[in-house]
């Protein structure tokens, strides 16, 4: 795949940007069923090239009007007499799923074409129902598509164009099998002529390497305002309570879902604190600190430079010297006390080509630390809203789904038998409430054995994606348990 550029080659001409009222027909009036004037920029360039049929990576966050970009081209590509699927939208969440389901009927209210979101977690009725009614547009996420191909209640005969939507998350979710799954599931005689166009924030690696298995050539836009680029370091913070800094961290994570991390603090008292509280939350993490024996930093820094450990905890001076590769996230539980710090921990990710996110938890009060580094290093930085409870509940909740859904696939006829046994008793523990803690633990006890242990060796899946089975990077092929209880903090 070629390298980003601002400006195409001469056999691939850039396309100008359109206008609204540049569009073919189709699209202005599925424009004015939204209601909207004018387009978004992100729509302005990349509807041109989804029209001219050439494939496009771009960086888009939510909020930038992408669905409408992918969505407006399928009024002129798609055959509204055609009962079959025709697109197919990937996307990694259910709520995202609903919310591009609904867009996506707007846009195409009385044109003939009909949605239908597909997603784990409900019933399989009114999806094939829906299917059965010719749904000519499916978004979903790859897990459920794939059971619904699995069964032959979904065929992608008729597949004209695929949407990868948000695609660093649906990869941070764990769905790169089942994208490989699905992908096996369109004909090879459409697969050379298939539209794809891909949508992510940002453009680690592994997204990288996902768009090679994917999209055949596909080109890089930049956006007035919102350059593309693959090595780049997104600068994040949370605003959070002092004293609720370990939970926050905790959330972070949870939300994040990072591969790799080092998180920084100031003292050897707060490393060893955070560190127990990421070891007793069931985490892969350990620290490094002056305290350490030699022995105990040696066997720390094999595990880093193999790319094994997952969460490293230090302050400045122990991970001076550090080279932990394709680390992808640096988290500051405590912000330096010399600025110029800040800019030699955030550069411990985004090397090497690959995108990278350097996350702060601060306080109101640090807010102005962070201004001063802003000013003086020209740094841009995204405020969050701080991850609460419920956000990493419904995240949590996503996940476990999609690995227990393919868990599900992967047994045999007898295994299956064997399960059916529990169906009764599994049905009733659900519905007492008093015994549903039972079905909590086991359901716990499996995601944090599945996506809280360590990562693998650092292996050739750096040069290239792993196989269809393989976990993603930073998925552990094998598992430890681990305790859940949260720590007692320190005496102040």
């Amino acid at each position: 795949m070629n390298e980003p550029t601002d400006s195409q080659t001469s056999e691939t001409p850039e396309l100008p940007e359109l206008t609204l009222a540049q569009l073919p027909e189709s699209l202005r009036r599925g424009a004015g069923r939204a209601g909207w004037t004018s387009l978004m920029p992100v729509q302005a360039r990349a509807i041109p090239y989804i029209l001219a049929g050439r494939e496009v990576m771009i960086q888009a966050r939510t909020g930038s009007g992408k669905t409408g970009a992918f969505v407006l081209p399928m009024l002129e590509r798609l055959e509204a007499g055609r009962a079959q699927c025709q697109a197919l939208v990937l996307v990694p969440t259910r709520e995202l799923a609903k919310q591009v389901s609904q867009v996506t009927e707007t846009l195409c209210r009385d044109t003939g074409l009909r949605t239908v979101a597909v997603y784990g977690g409900v019933g399989y009725g009114p999806q094939i129902e829906a299917f059965k009614g010719g749904a000519q547009i499916v978004v979903g996420t790859p897990g459920r598509v794939l059971d619904h191909l699995l069964r032959g209640t979904l065929s992608l005969e008729a597949l004209q164009m695929r949407v990868f939507d948000e695609a660093d998350r649906m990869l941070s979710m764990g769905f790169y099998p089942d994208m490989q799954e699905v992908q096996r599931h369109v004909p090879l005689a459409t697969r050379d002529t298939l539209h794809n166009s891909m949508f992510s924030a940002t453009f680690p690696a592994f997204v990288m390497r996902t768009a090679k298995e994917f999209l055949r050539a596909p080109e890089f836009l930049s956006l007035s305002g919102d350059h593309v680029h693959v090595t780049e370091t997104e600068h994040v913070f949370y605003v959070v309570p002092a004293m609720d800094k370990d939970r926050s961290l905790v959330r972070s994570i949870e939300l994040e879902n990072p591969a790799s991390a080092i998180i920084f603090c100031n003292t050897k008292t707060a490393v060893h604190y955070v560190t127990v509280v990421l070891q007793r939350f069931g985490y892969d993490a350990d620290e490094l600190s002056a305290d350490r024996s030699q022995a105990d930093r040696e066997r720390i820094l094999a595990r880093v430079r193999k790319g094994s450990l997952r969460f490293l905890v230090a302050t400045d001076v122990a991970a001076r010297g550090l080279d932990i590769p394709q680390l992808s996230h640096v988290i500051q539980y405590e912000l330096p006390e010399d600025p110029e710090g800040y800019i030699h921990r955030a550069g411990r990710t985004g090397r090497a080509g690959a995108a990278g996110v350097a996350l702060s938890l601060v306080t109101e009060a640090e807010t102005l630390t962070l201004d001063a580094i802003a000013k003086r290093y020209a740094v841009e930085f995204q405020q969050r809203v701080a991850p609460t409870d419920a956000a990493v509940q419904a995240v949590v909740a996503e996940r476990v789904t999609t690995l227990l859904e393919a868990r599900l696939r992967g047994r045999d006829r007898l295994r299956t038998e064997r399960s059916e046994r529990f169906v009764p008793l599994a049905r009733s523990l659900a519905e007492n409430e008093d015994e549903s803690a039972l079905i909590a633990m086991l359901v716990d006890d499996y995601y944090q054995e599945t996506l809280h242990a360590p990562p693998p060796m650092v292996r050739e899946t750096q040069a290239s994606a792993p196989p269809a089975g393989e976990p993603r990077d930073g998925a552990p092929k094998r598992r430890r348990r681990s305790s859940s209880r949260r720590p007692r903090r320190p005496a102040r």
